[in-house]
């Protein structure tokens, strides 16, 4: 069940603005995976140094790790082609998908609030402001030094174990998406190692945080993660237009710069149907899709 957790996470990660963080709060994962990032601490790897292997697999839920990691990395290989197509030939279809299943999700983590305060209230809408806000936030030029690459990296991670924020939008705002991506594909080992030390460093560190927010504020914690998520359909609205374009590394003209527009007005500035049909469906299979897992962990919690 980790394994295939751990597949829808790799599947929402290949998609920009789709974040693997809220999959995992979908599935019920995030606080163990919270968890075992922060069960790697300096006594735990002095296990590891000293020899104690299975001591350490099992201090740090190797397992749980091993299962999710190898998951998420079965989607990036198996169907990175596959949604990479449907964002190129059915984009209307799978930003509706996307989109109900998020929007679902986020109201079904909130209805597991016992106790609704201000405090709470306030959070939700803090949450869904900042992502919504993030969300319309122009790429910028930022500086190449390697510096600025430890910095993206730790950010970048930070955003992918938030709930509703992607790590490859946050790239893209801070200017260091084409530039990473570049980095994969001359074998800039350097500037990858760079980033990889980053992103060690945000996710340890963050992780933490987010921790340490769910013991103290529980409920006012998951108002703002649930926010993050209704905020984020703000970069998942099936209908938009491109404003602006960029080169990828191969060459290749993509989008850059999006606008959301109405269905209505769809045929018109972008010269394609506006497939209501097919977005409405594909937004109810979203939905119903989190409806049937969530009644399904309810019955084997039962039996």
């Amino acid at each position: 069940m980790t394994y295939l957790k751990g597949m829808a996470m790799g599947a929402a990660d290949i998609v920009p603005g789709v974040s693997g963080g809220s999959i995992a709060l979908i599935a019920g994962i995030y606080q163990e995976l919270l968890n075992s990032i922060n069960s790697f601490t300096l006594e735990n790897l002095r296990l590891l140094l000293q020899g104690e292997v299975k001591k350490f697999y099992r201090a740090v839920n190797g397992s749980f790790l091993a299962s999710l990691l190898l998951g998420i990395l079965t989607s990036i290989f198996v169907l990175s082609r596959i949604i990479t197509y449907l964002m190129s030939d059915h984009p209307i279809p799978l930003w509706s998908f996307f989109t109900g299943l998020i929007l679902v999700s986020a109201f079904i983590i909130l209805k597991e609030i016992k106790r609704w305060h201000l405090g709470v209230v306030l959070a939700v809408v803090i949450g869904t402001a900042i992502a919504w806000w993030v969300t319309n936030l122009p790429p910028t030029t930022t500086p190449d030094a390697l510096w600025f690459t430890f910095i993206s990296g730790a950010i970048a991670i930070c955003a992918m174990i938030l709930p509703g924020i992607s790590g490859s939008f946050i790239l893209l705002i801070m200017g260091q998406y084409e530039g990473i991506l570049q980095a994969v594909t001359e074998r800039n080992f350097l500037k990858l190692i760079v980033f990889a030390a980053g992103c060690i460093v945000g996710i340890l560190s963050f992780s933490r945080v987010v921790s340490w927010l769910l013991r103290k504020y529980h409920s006012a914690t998951i108002g703002l993660l649930s926010g993050f998520m209704l905020g984020s359909v703000n970069e998942l609205w099936p209908w938009k237009t491109v404003t602006a374009w960029r080169t990828s590394s191969s060459g290749e003209e993509k989008p850059f710069l999006t606008e959301n527009i109405l269905p209505g007005s769809y045929l018109e500035q972008v010269g394609e149907p506006p497939q209501i049909l097919a977005a409405v469906l594909a937004f109810a299979f979203g939905i119903g899709l989190v409806l049937f897992i969530e009644w399904l962990a309810s019955k084997l919690l039962k039996s």
